[in-house]
């Protein structure tokens, strides 16, 4: 059984939660604020995390940050009555692996949960091969999960590792955004193209001087080349 951790001051949004997250089979465990989430992810383990961004004592981003640091693996899915994106793209600079707006559908919430966890554990179970690709001061180790640019380190949330690296495999082709989603989020993402798009932006940023490798389709999608 997998087992989530809801965090969110609003106790009728946590019950809610729980109801349709023990319908789907789950074990959930509640924080009423960043503070306390924090502190209880140090003593357990959770398959998952439901973190809301406004918070009294710490806010969900602070605490998603504070705990990426010691769970790096254990995916979150932010909650926030806003919706603008440098909201999302905060969040998912921090390591967040899905961004929902309130209100929300508690429905629409679980499959995204059920998605994000269907995702995680197939991936932990792939088996991955050494590996290397290298253009110039690029380098990307796809069995380490290790970006540098210039021999200097390039930190990514592992979303961005995921769609990079699939960009590079597939280096020279042409990308549609229908197929990097389906192929990076899966067939069962509910977001929008909006999320690619950030991604990308994200990708770009962390590249430097490699960001010009990720050439702009426009009306199909992207490709990554070596020019």
């Amino acid at each position: 059984m997998y087992k989530i951790l809801v965090v969110d001051d609003e106790f009728r949004i946590r019950q809610i939660i729980r109801k349709y997250a023990e319908f789907e089979g789950y074990e959930v465990d509640e924080a009423v604020d960043g503070m306390q989430a924090i502190q209880v992810c140090r003593k357990e383990n959770f398959d998952l995390i439901i973190m809301d961004v406004m918070m009294p004592e710490l806010d969900g981003f602070s605490a998603c940050r504070e705990i990426k640091k010691f769970k790096p693996n254990t995916p979150i899915i932010m909650l926030s009555a806003r919706g603008e994106e440098y909201d999302k793209i905060h969040g998912f600079e921090l390591g967040s692996d899905d961004y929902v707006v309130k209100p929300f559908s508690p429905k629409e919430l679980m499959m995204r949960v059920n998605a994000v966890i269907k995702r995680t554990h197939t991936s932990e179970q792939k088996e991955v091969k050494k590996d290397v690709f290298t253009y110039k001061g690029l380098s990307v180790d796809f069995s380490a999960r290790i970006v540098t640019v210039d021999g200097k380190r390039v930190e990514m949330t592992p979303k961005e590792y995921d769609l990079f690296f699939y960009m590079v495999k597939n280096k020279g082709l042409a990308l549609t955004r229908e197929s990097l989603i389906s192929e990076v989020w899966g067939y069962d993402f509910f977001g929008d193209e909006r999320t690619l798009d950030t991604h990308i932006k994200l990708l770009r940023k962390s590249l430097g001087e490699y960001s010009k490798c990720i050439v702009t389709l426009r009306g199909v999608g992207y490709r990554f080349e070596t020019l």
